[in-house]
């Protein structure tokens, strides 16, 4: 969430920065400052009363000492008469704090000024790419095709069970699951990420503190009855650990993990990008969060890149890194980084990774501090990462390590599979 004394005194830059996005800002923020304007204007009515209040107070209190209770009782029917007139100023004061609060959480994070301009995927900058594309046997089969030949998945039965975009995994495809989550825990607990496992579900505080509501509603599997919603990823109950908390200086950056299911409705999504595990309702994904200071959080969000593509590397993928332009960036984003592997059967280029840095957005809304050395407290930066979504990665370590007889497992899961095929 953006700062209302930050957009009164930057306007125009905002304005601009918000365009990046392919937002158009200028009603909202128009509207935002007046009902500031007004807010502001009846506090200052209200604590001007509330001064002659306590000084009425006082005056009673004197006047009771003094022996003069005719004149005290006076005072307190002017009393009486001025908490009365204000009571309306504190029912507008409420409805124009109310207004501002929800014009404000429609506005976007602000672009980081190296954002590229554009507004589809196809405008996304590719950074870097690593690894080689295979040359596969003629005839390689697709993800779904391997999956149904070497028994990994079974689809059919997830539509029975709950419909399409639920697969069940079974047998050396379950297998394959936990390996590449064992896998992805070790790699980011190494690198001194704190494991967690965490809650499935989150209260409404939660989703709005990571900016997944309200923009998002639409997306989320809502448990109405509790007012609970299933996580589209382990950020939402990750970052929402330091919820209003202040966090010691001493203790940024703060570094966490965990493996849990995501639930994501992903409603409107039809067509042959949805085909086999390109795109499903539930799926497990390993995340990664960071805490720190504002000063080093592009220095951790590039930290994190070079954490993800190591990952990626190790498992003989051929990849690629976009910056993605302003307009596929997300609402809560201020700098994305994509990661891409290439799917050898479909030949095409799958997303199993966003890393972001969402600079003080969340903070300001989950009320996330730090102290500093001199004891003032200031809004953290959060960033995240995907270390991995893993649907994509088995699609793709099935159809690029896939020869005409088994499919190849690479040497960095082999400890965890067990094997090195699947036969």
């Amino acid at each position: 969430m953006l700062q209302i004394p930050y957009i009164r005194q930057n306007k125009e830059e905002v304005l601009k920065r918000l365009a990046k996005k392919h937002f158009q800002a200028g009603e909202i923020v128009e509207k935002l400052l007046q009902a500031d304007d007004l807010r502001k204007k009846l506090l200052f009515e209200k604590e001007e009363a509330q001064s002659k209040i306590n000084n009425a107070s006082r005056q009673i209190k004197e006047l009771m000492s003094s022996g003069q209770k005719e004149k005290a009782e006076e005072v307190k029917a002017e009393v009486l008469k001025l908490k009365n007139s204000m009571a309306p100023v504190s029912d507008q004061l409420a409805a124009a704090e109310k207004e501002a609060d929800e014009l404000l959480v429609l506005l976007p994070n602000l672009p980081h000024d190296s954002v590229p301009e554009g507004r589809t995927p196809e405008d996304n900058v590719v950074v870097r790419e690593g690894g080689v594309k295979p040359d596969l046997y003629e005839g390689a089969q697709s993800h779904w095709d391997l999956a149904k030949k070497f028994d990994l998945i079974d689809f059919e039965a997830g539509n029975k069970v709950t419909g399409s975009g639920f697969p069940f995994y079974k047998g050396r495809g379950a297998k394959l699951q936990r390996a590449l989550i064992q896998y992805f825990l070790d790699y980011n607990t190494e690198a001194g990420y704190l494991e967690y496992e965490a809650p499935l579900m989150v209260n409404e505080a939660s989703a709005y503190g990571t900016g997944q509501l309200p923009d998002k509603e639409g997306q989320m599997y809502h448990v109405q009855i509790d007012n609970f919603y299933l996580i589209p990823t382990a950020e939402v109950p990750l970052t929402n650990l330091y919820r209003g908390e202040i966090i010691d200086l001493e203790k940024l950056p703060v570094k966490l993990t965990g493996y849990t299911p995501c639930f994501r409705r992903e409603a409107g999504s039809y067509g042959k990008d949805v085909r086999g595990l390109n795109r499903l309702h539930q799926f497990d994904k390993v995340e990664i969060v960071q805490i720190c200071e504002p000063g080093s959080s592009y220095e951790a969000l590039e930290g994190m890149v070079a954490h993800v593509e190591k990952l990626l590397a190790s498992l003989e993928l051929p990849y690629r890194i976009l910056r993605l332009c302003g307009g596929d960036m997300s609402f809560t984003s201020a700098l994305t980084y994509d990661f891409e592997v290439y799917s050898a059967a479909q030949k095409r280029w799958l997303e199993v990774s966003s890393v972001s840095n969402f600079e003080s957005f969340q903070a300001n809304r989950a009320k996330i501090r730090y102290k500093d050395a001199e004891g003032k407290n200031h809004l953290a930066h959060t960033l995240n990462g995907s270390s991995l979504a893993l649907p994509r990665i088995v699609a793709a370590l099935l159809e690029n390590h896939q020869t005409e007889v088994n499919i190849r497992i690479p040497d960095s899961l082999r400890p965890y599979f067990g094997s090195s095929w699947i036969v």
